[in-house]
């Protein structure tokens, strides 16, 4: 999918985290067509952490765009309540597969030993954080609003 706004070098990084997911995708999808392999627990903390940078992406949008124009400002805080719905999905998901733990010499890596504590420890952190922001501009109603209902301006 491409844009009609010319990009240019404005937005490198947010176009090269496009293309990543993009290549994911395909990878996953060609994969799936010989050996379908569900998610597991690394997948989904990573696609975690995309969502949560995001959602902190457009929470700044949301506040910076809102007081100039209003219609738009409100889109935006559709979106973000939706991407901390979709966040908060996966955050669910994460936790109901099951852990891998295949330490099979002592010279490996033990991420439990980790500083900021072992991955399933970190994604929590990271949701933790994430949800502050959301209780903090959002109300419990909003965050249970199922999409259905929601106009769009594009006829498509």
């Amino acid at each position: 999918m491409t844009s009609a706004i010319p990009v240019g070098d404005a937005h490198p990084y947010l176009r090269a985290a496009n293309a990543g997911v993009r290549h994911h995708t395909r990878a996953l999808t060609t994969r799936a067509q010989t050996t379908p392999t569900p998610a597991d627990r690394v997948h989904l903390d990573v696609l975690h952490a995309h969502l949560t940078a995001l959602h902190q992406l457009l929470d700044h949008l949301t506040e910076t765009t809102r007081p100039p124009h209003p219609a738009a400002g409100r889109h935006l805080a559709t979106a973000h309540t939706r991407l901390w719905q979709s966040a908060a999905a996966v955050h669910d998901a994460f936790h109901l597969l099951p852990a891998v733990h295949e330490t099979t010499t002592d010279t490996e890596c033990h991420p439990e030993r980790l500083p900021e504590g072992p991955p399933v420890l970190t994604i929590c952190q990271r949701h933790l954080a994430a949800g502050h922001i959301v209780r903090r501009k959002t109300t419990p109603s909003d965050l249970n609003t199922p999409l259905h209902g929601h106009t769009t301006i594009c006829s498509q």
